[in-house]
Formats: structure tokens, sequence, C-alpha cells
């Protein structure tokens, strides 16, 4: 009887925690569409899965075409540390992505040392 007993509540209670949870979810994605949240989830996300231009990764590490390897290393060291230790995940990931990008260009023209 006993064993029963628990086995209704433990249904009845998984039921009502199911209801509140599908309820809180619904309640975020209605507060995320009010405040634009989602549509900018969305544009981000478009955003990331273009790939970055030579001319974007310069401006994100504050060089000129003109710059050198070395130089290049030297302000994305700066860049992404400041950024791991006083800025967000976001930048530091940028930063990393930037270097990326002119490493490759770099490694295509032969330009600098790698």
């Amino acid at each position: 009887m006993a064993a029963k007993l628990l086995a209704n509540l433990i249904v009845m209670g998984s039921g009502i925690l199911g209801r509140a949870v599908l309820q809180a979810y619904r309640k975020a994605l209605e507060n995320a569409n009010k405040t634009g949240v989602a549509h900018e989830a969305v544009q981000n996300i478009r955003r990331a899965s273009k790939a970055m231009t030579e001319q974007e990764a310069r401006q994100i590490l504050g060089i000129s075409e003109q710059s050198t390897w070395e130089e290049i290393v030297q302000r994305y060291d700066i860049l992404f540390e400041r950024n791991a230790k006083h800025g967000s995940f976001y930048l530091q990931s940028k930063v990393h992505r930037a270097k990326e990008c002119l490493e490759a260009i770099y490694q295509q023209k032969g330009d600098g040392k790698l």
C-alpha cells in the first residue's frame, strides 16, 4: 500500500514539475521576444557562420596592412591576455579568430615568419 502511494506521489510530482518547466520555458521565450534578445541571438549565430575578412581581422587587432607577423603576434598577445583577465570570452574569441585569419593569409602569401 505504501509503495503504491509513493509511486502515485512520484508520478503526480513529476507531472507538476514538467508543466512548471514548460510554462517557465514559454515565459522565457516570450520575454526574449519582447526584449529582442532572441533576434539578437539569431543574428549573432548568422554572423558567426560567416568567414572573417582580412580587413575585419586587421580592425579587430588594430593593425595596418604593413604590419609584420611579429607585430601581429605581439598585438594578439596583448589583446588576448587583456580580455582573459578583464574582458569577455566573446571578445577573446574574436581576437583569436582574427589572428587565425591573418595567419592563413600570411601563410598563403609567404610573408613573414610563422
